[in-house]
């Protein structure tokens, strides 16, 4: 079963459109949702989050759209940014208020639990803790209630090594009994290299690719070589390519890479180069 399934989305700004964006996530997987600033990556979120409203187009999550259930829909998402939601000037007690109050599913003794194993200060202010301590307390909101999407923008950004890893170990131990899923938006290939599943690849609004992140890979090579290797026959397929001095790089779909001639070298691409050189495609 998909937990998320967004189908034909539109959203028009004034200087900015989504534009039929279409995809699914299944149960107990992590989705690397990727792209540069401006490609439309926090404005997808925000429509899944429905902080924004699209022009046209669904979203369900397990099933259910926002407007099926509003708090159903709502309680099923956990939501964790760059930035911390809480006010700055409350405590752990006063989170824990809240949370109680708003949330039907809140579980208190988990949500305590998961703040002492963590070592959070109970009696300081939210503004007083680090980048990595606000990032925990938001883990502790999320886990300790019955959300089945994870949703990060930018989470990992600015936390040391340590508390990344950290962070990477809590989302695959989210996803861990099956029934729950992660969309993860990052500037942070690595991240993505190290635990998705799926990898969908935004630019000016528009789908570029979405697929297995294994597929994605072996479906392209990087090819490298001398200038005077550089046929218009084998420049017209290179995506992204890019000119030195010394020579040349680029991506080539596999397919291609097998029938170059003798001399070039060809590696196994990561996440982030075949971004990069979609995107180097894409400007001119």
């Amino acid at each position: 079963m998909d937990i998320l399934e967004v189908k034909n989305i539109n959203k028009q700004f004034n200087n900015f459109s989504l534009k039929d964006i279409s995809f699914s996530l299944p149960q107990g997987y992590i989705m690397g949702y990727v792209g540069q600033n401006g490609a439309g990556k926090t404005t997808s979120l925000n429509l899944i989050t429905q902080l924004l409203k699209s022009d046209s187009g669904e979203i369900k999550i397990n099933g259910i759209t926002h407007d099926d259930n509003p708090i159903i829909y709502k309680e099923s998402i956990g939501f964790i940014g760059d930035e911390s939601y809480f006010p700055q000037e409350f405590t752990i007690r006063d989170i824990r208020n809240i949370l109680k109050d708003f949330y039907p599913s809140f579980r208190e003794k988990e949500f305590t639990s998961l703040v002492r194993k963590w070592n959070l200060p109970e009696n300081k202010k939210i503004s007083e803790y680090s980048k990595g301590m606000k990032v925990k307390l938001m883990f502790a909101d999320v886990l300790s209630r019955d959300t089945k999407l994870l949703i990060l923008d930018e989470a990992t950004n600015g936390l040391d090594p340590v508390i990344r890893d950290e962070v990477l170990s809590l989302l695959q131990e989210y996803i861990s009994d099956g029934t729950r899923s992660v969309l993860f938006s990052t500037h942070i290939m690595s991240d993505l290299e190290q635990i998705a599943d799926y990898i969908f690849f935004i630019n000016d609004g528009k789908k570029v690719m979405c697929d297995l992140k294994d597929d994605i890979i072996d479906n392209y090579v990087i090819v490298k070589g001398g200038n005077e290797d550089l046929t218009k026959e084998i420049k017209k397929d290179i995506i992204g390519l890019v000119q030195t001095s010394m020579g040349f790089e680029g991506l080539l779909n596999s397919e291609k890479g097998v029938y170059l001639p003798k001399g070039f070298l060809i590696e196994k691409p990561t996440i982030d180069q075949i971004v990069v050189h979609f995107i180097r495609s894409m400007k001119k």
